[in-house]
């Protein structure tokens, strides 16, 4: 089925006879400026940087969790819900900005969003217990997750079709160097000074940011109209269901999944208000979300590559420092350093990316990203538990350079197909998917995580066992030479060899994730050839 027909389809689907909501209106042709005015494009400067902002603040918290848990006198279990509150509050708000945009205004909405996440970001620096923190990151999350997709939407109405491979770009490199600088600035901020500067940071950057929108970016106006049978009953059902999904993710691996009491009763909320939800959507004459916008097959494919790539960007981020923290015992800033390299070739591949997205076919281009990913994740499954800076230099070289030739075509490729009046909502939910990627990617790396730890502990255990010769002799050569420092030496000798065991079992483990990534990305290719070669939509297409 066409998309055109796929569309039509959609909309000859039956609406409620006591829905009162007004049919829109055709709407009228979008007019691109022939040149961008200073004025907006400073603006539109400080929305990107507010994007990087609420990006950011994922990772640059994630890496010096010990320490605010230490702050926080928490438990290990305890403390993951200061990520887990702002992951869950992110992706209820991303695809209910594009409705907001169009109520309140891109201008009004950004500002106060990034109001909000500066004023939130100020209360966690000053909480004192667990509870008000986990509260406070939750609205942060919220408030600041409107700044992602209203950034996307708005430099799809701001630039030509001509001129959006150089946005993309910058939009890609955002998206994509936040989460990996992340760690390093963490780090950084923690040993320096403390851990609450990495709310503080936030404070003076939100407050000009916001005064920078205000003033110079008033690109549309409120619609008052779509308050008239404003969806209540589809807000509390997304609320319901893309809530009960990331806290499923979030805490089923830690929980044993549906072993856990609360898991297997969120599933079943998730299943439940999903099917509501997306009832309510696909019926319902003006839908807080509108699912429409996956009529376009380009759009559909689009935010299945997004989800792949949400997978590999925050699956990447979050294996590595745990391999470096866990078997090269790197602390936060050291980690950080080591990871700085992914970020570096970012930057160096942007303008070749944006510079082939002009001239290349957009499929061929992210094909090739694609495939670099994966090849970056293979090279970097042979990782020993001696592989430090210059070893794993070069699949993280890999990686930051393909990441910026998968997120350029993909944007242009999801998104630039779409008429204006379609780009507020249609970005939310492209934003989305690559959140849910790193939701699901997350969790499946987490199960894996542990089955096979366990998997590659009891085969080492068999070979490497008192049993053995070699192992005796090993023992009693360690033994030996403890001998003359500890009292016990032979247990010292099997405690040495126990690490040891323990050490090696991660480092295969984290192999192994590694390769599964890598499959799920090469994996990915089979949905390429059923992407349609774009026709940038364009104002004369009306």
């Amino acid at each position: 089925m066409s998309s055109k027909a796929s569309a039509a389809t959609l909309d000859r689907l039956p609406r409620p006879a006591n829905d009162t909501a007004p049919r829109q209106q055709p709407p009228a042709a979008h007019v691109y400026p022939a040149k961008l005015s200073r004025r907006h494009l400073l603006g539109y400067l400080a929305m990107i940087f507010g994007m990087f902002m609420a990006i950011l603040d994922i990772q640059i918290v994630s890496s010096s969790i010990s320490e605010i848990q230490a702050g926080l006198s928490a438990s290990a279990d305890e403390i993951a819900w200061v990520q887990t509150s702002y992951l869950i509050a992110e992706v209820i708000m991303i695809p209910l900005s594009g409705y907001l945009s169009r109520l309140l205004s891109t201008r009004v909405l950004f500002v106060m969003s990034a109001l909000g996440f500066t004023m939130m970001s100020i209360l966690c620096a000053t909480a004192s217990s667990l509870d008000t923190m986990i509260a406070y990151r939750a609205l942060q999350g919220f408030l600041g997750g409107a700044m992602i997709p209203t950034v996307v939407a708005t430099s799809y109405l701001l630039f030509a079709p001509q001129k959006r491979a150089g946005i993309s770009v910058v939009i890609g490199l955002v998206a994509t160097f936040a989460p990996t600088i992340g760690p390093t600035l963490g780090g950084y901020l923690t040993q320096a000074i403390s851990w609450h500067w990495l709310f503080l940071i936030n404070v003076g950057p939100g407050v000009l940011i916001a005064a920078a929108v205000w003033s110079l970016l008033d690109i549309d106006k409120p619609d008052w109209h779509l308050l008239k049978g404003f969806d209540s009953a589809g807000i509390v059902l997304m609320a319901a269901f893309l809530g009960s999904v990331e806290f499923v993710m979030e805490e089923g691996p830690r929980k044993d999944w549906l072993s856990d009491d609360y898991i297997a009763i969120f599933s079943v909320v998730a299943v439940v208000a999903g099917l509501g939800f997306f009832a309510r959507a696909l019926n319902y004459r003006n839908p807080i979300v509108d699912l429409r916008a996956y009529a376009d097959r380009n759009f559909a494919l689009g935010s299945l590559f997004s989800f792949v790539i949400g997978v590999g960007l925050y699956g990447s981020v979050y294996i590595m420092p745990l391999f470096l923290g866990r078997v090269r015992g790197y602390d936060s800033l050291e980690i950080g350093l080591t990871m700085i390299v992914t970020g570096g070739f970012q930057f160096l591949a942007a303008p070749f990316a944006g510079f082939l997205a002009r001239r290349i076919d957009l499929r061929i281009l992210l094909g090739f990203g694609i495939v670099l990913f994966g090849t970056g994740l293979l090279l970097n499954a042979t990782m020993t538990s001696q592989s430090a800076f210059w070893d794993l230099f070069v699949p993280q070289a890999v990686r930051g350079v393909s990441l910026m030739f998968c997120f350029v075509p993909i944007n242009l490729l999801s998104l630039g197909t779409l008429p204006p009046e379609k780009l507020k909502n249609a970005a939310g939910l492209y934003n989305l998917m690559r959140n849910l990627g790193g939701a699901f990617g997350l969790a499946g790396i987490n199960t894996l995580l542990i089955e096979r730890m366990a998997l590659h502990v009891s085969r080492l255990s068999d070979r490497v066992n008192s049993g053995s010769l070699q192992v005796q002799a090993w023992l009693d050569a360690v033994s030996a030479k403890l001998g003359a420092t500890l009292p016990d030496s032979d247990a010292a000798a099997l405690k040495l060899l126990h690490n040891i065991v323990q050490r090696e079992a991660q480092v295969l483990m984290f192999n192994d994730l590694l390769l599964v990534m890598a499959a799920i990305f090469f994996a990915a290719l089979a949905a390429l050839p059923f992407v349609h070669k774009p026709k940038m939509f364009s104002a004369e297409a009306h």
